[in-house]
């Protein structure tokens, strides 16, 4: 009964914001391209903008029901505290019929966190363009309700039909995952023509010390960067959008920055190399991340992984198939951190790889205590998860200006990992 409440004021306080933001996108009236999906949003968000450049607005650091019209009044929230609400409230309307932002194109990460913000936003935005680069259970324990009535049989059918609803107000052109059946089968609700990007179209990927790259096509794209081989998706959709749009490519996209937590690339202490993933982790992106490990070339391995958060009733499975994933690899070690991997990750992963060291951890000061009394040197150290890895990681660095790299920087996860001995 409190969930439900919730959820219904959420979207009716929400609605208030994105009332008046439909008055400002009505003054402003730009070509709207929408980025969604489970994964990857953000990395897409950034391949484009590394091409378009200030030819349009991005909403960075926003991608939910309240952060877009917010960003699109101009709102920001600064403390995160109720003390901010009535500021905002009194603001929203001047901010309405304020003088638009200059830029004619307007490139938008949404999400799809719970059941029916996709028609919340897509109601919103009716982009020109929406490019929807990858579904997965991200979020899922949102969506567990939605399963077993209507006509949903999974939690993953739920999760595809609701990001379905910007295919559905997409007005010119749709860009999509072709080798995704739960993706083909929402493209039925498009009323604009639909490309798919498939694996097919990838000749080649190859990726070195700090560089990645991806033949398409016959075309070599290069990137001062990790980057998984699903990130193929984002490129090709990318160069795709370029087409439509009339826009020459950079091949070398050398002015793409990947956005903080997304497999960065740091020197740390005692001669070790960090690859830096821990933003987020569901099974999808841990089995990218691990597929672009596994291709990475080090003499010594260590993973360090944690939990898969907000995966409802699916949370044991998921764990339990995370095991499956991190075979692939072959690791030198691999250090869980936290009770779900503990829990049901552990026990999978010791019979299915018997001779490899393993050891786990239920939170991150444990694990950092280890690592600093047990990394020998030289090692190449991939960090995946949840439950503040990213305090993991800037205690490993070699220079410590880097931490402004990690992500969540905001004070209030400053002080969240102050709490956790971090």
């Amino acid at each position: 009964m409190l969930k439900r409440l919730k959820y219904k004021l959420y979207f009716l306080v929400a609605n208030y914001f994105r009332f008046f933001a439909k008055i400002q996108l009505a003054v402003w009236k730009p070509q709207i391209i929408v980025v969604t999906g489970s994964n990857g949003k953000t990395t897409l968000l950034h391949l484009i903008e590394s091409q378009l450049k200030n030819r349009a607005r991005y909403s960075h650091h926003a991608n939910s029901s309240f952060g877009i019209p917010f960003d699109i009044l101009n709102l920001k929230r600064e403390s995160f505290t109720l003390g901010e609400w009535p500021y905002l409230f009194l603001a929203a309307p001047l901010k309405a019929l304020k003088k638009p932002y200059a830029e004619k194109i307007y490139v938008v990460e949404a999400d799809c966190d719970r059941p029916g913000e996709g028609k919340f936003l897509a109601e919103l935005l009716k982009p020109e363009v929406t490019m929807w680069v990858s579904v997965g259970r991200t979020h899922s324990m949102n969506f567990d309700s939605s399963v077993g009535w209507r006509k949903f049989k999974t939690v993953d059918e739920a999760i595809a039909h609701e990001f379905g609803y910007f295919l559905e107000h997409t007005k010119s052109l749709v860009l999509l995952n072709g080798d995704e059946k739960l993706m083909l089968k929402q493209a039925t609700r498009c009323k604009c023509p639909v490309k798919s990007v498939h694996a097919g179209q990838l000749k080649k990927y190859r990726i070195f010390e700090n560089t990645t790259e991806f033949v398409i096509g016959g075309v070599a794209y290069n990137f001062k960067c990790l980057l998984p081989k699903e990130a193929f998706y984002s490129v090709a959709q990318t160069v795709e959008l370029l087409k439509f749009m009339g826009v020459n490519v950079y091949l070398s996209f050398q002015n793409f920055v990947l956005p903080p937590g997304r497999s960065s690339f740091f020197s740390g202490i005692k001669n070790i190399k960090i690859i830096d993933s821990s933003y987020n982790a569901n099974l999808q992106s841990m089995a990218a991340v691990l597929e672009m490990f596994a291709f990475y070339q080090a003499k010594v391995k260590w993973a360090v992984l944690g939990d898969m958060l907000e995966q409802g009733k699916e949370e044991k499975e998921e764990h339990e198939k995370l095991a499956g994933f991190i075979t692939w690899l072959s690791p030198d070690k691999v250090i869980l951190m936290g009770p779900r991997v503990s829990k049901y990750t552990y026990p999978k992963l010791k019979l299915l790889m018997p001779n490899t060291y393993i050891e786990k951890f239920e939170n991150p000061k444990e694990a950092l205590g280890y690592l600093l009394a047990n990394l020998k040197g030289g090692e190449t150290v991939l960090f995946k998860g949840a439950r503040f890895m990213e305090g993991i990681v800037e205690h490993l660095l070699l220079n410590k200006d880097d931490v402004k790299k990690l992500c969540r920087r905001e004070k209030i996860w400053q002080d969240r990992r102050k709490e956790w001995g971090l």
